[in-house]
């Protein structure tokens, strides 16, 4: 009876040391940054979601870092629920042990869109510089480009492709999730009502009733800020006077600046560097996804920057954060192969 009760107790104890080998960790963390210091409200420090790996706090060995970006509305709070797929891409051998980052980029207007504002904080040195110093210091990571690899989703998706495209000496791998803000396109653009009904909004009472108005407030204040032009501070490429449409190159110029659909011919270089880059998009995610999505993919192939494109079907939002979505199906084995692990 007593042998059998201690193997019963060692099969327990052998079950239960799987189980917790197989279970990764979140630890939020926060970064105070000088590249966000300003004087339009934005907090400039940070919360950190950071995803370590099974036997993370057992083991010496160091790993590689993929580093996801929200969307719109989004923040670093989304990595709890996404600890059930990480975990799962590990146990099922779809990807090694690795680090996951969310850096909290939620703004008063709800989006910094990853990029250098100036007037309300350089959100791309935050991410470029500092966040990626801060977990090579603080976090056993692998810290060289080619096991440092970016991601994200919509807004994120938009971040990673740009950020990726103008500092391949610090990422070396990108997945764009349906990324937006690409190019202008459908809604963004002048020929629908959302400028026409942004000229008539005067408050952030009113903004609030709309959401394509307060994505053009971020587009804005991420790419045309102007701290002189009250109550939004920034400056739009398309209005209206009289009831005419009005188009204020110098704003457009900006834009088309930041979008990287306009500026592939002027990373041709940096692209052709990356080892790999990869985006996808709900086949019914609306067209302003999809139409940008393809314009991306075949101005790359035009250029001969290799890369994986493809339509899935789903929208905007499903099929991706789910055991059999995108994520720990494509996205995590994209990394897999590609980053080193050593």
């Amino acid at each position: 009876m007593k042998t059998f009760l201690q193997f019963t107790l060692m099969i327990f104890a052998f079950h239960v040391m799987h189980a917790q080998s197989g279970t990764g960790s979140i630890v939020i963390d926060s970064i105070y940054s000088e590249h966000l210091v300003n004087d339009f409200g934005e907090n400039p420090t940070r919360k950190v979601g950071v995803y370590l790996p099974p036997n993370y706090g057992t083991e010496t060995k160091k790993y590689p870092v993929i580093y996801f970006l929200h969307g719109f509305y989004g923040d670093h709070t989304m990595l709890e629920p996404m600890k059930e797929i990480l975990d799962f891409a590990i146990t099922t051998k779809r990807i090694r042990p690795f680090i996951l980052v969310i850096p909290d980029q939620k703004t008063t207007y709800e989006g910094s869109f990853y990029s250098n504002s100036e007037i309300f904080g350089n959100w791309e040195d935050f991410t470029v510089e500092d966040l990626v110093a801060y977990m090579d210091e603080n976090y056993r990571t692998i810290p060289k480009k080619e096991s440092r690899g970016i991601t994200g989703h919509s807004m994120g998706g938009y971040g990673a492709l740009n950020i990726a495209m103008k500092h391949p000496d610090v990422f070396n791998t990108v997945y764009a999730i349906s990324p937006g803000a690409l190019a202008i396109v459908r809604e963004y653009g002048p020929n629908s009502d959302t400028f026409k009904e942004l000229s008539e909004i005067s408050t952030y009472e009113g903004l609030e009733k709309t959401y394509f108005g307060k994505v053009m407030v971020a587009f804005a204040r991420s790419w045309s800020p102007n701290p002189k032009n009250p109550p939004f501070y920034c400056d739009f490429p398309f209005g209206y006077e009289d009831g005419e449409l009005v188009i204020h190159q110098e704003i457009l110029k900006k834009w088309h600046d930041n979008m990287p659909f306009y500026n592939l011919e002027n990373y041709i270089d940096n692209l052709k560097s990356l080892k790999a880059i990869k985006m996808d998009w709900g086949r019914n995610a609306g067209e302003r996804f999809t139409q940008q999505c393809k314009m991306f993919s075949i101005k790359l192939e035009n250029l001969g920057i290799d890369h994986f494109a493809e339509e899935y079907i789903g929208t905007h939002v499903n099929n991706i954060y789910t055991k059999d979505g995108r994520i720990p199906q494509q996205v995590l084995p994209f990394f897999e192969y590609y980053l080193e692990f050593r």
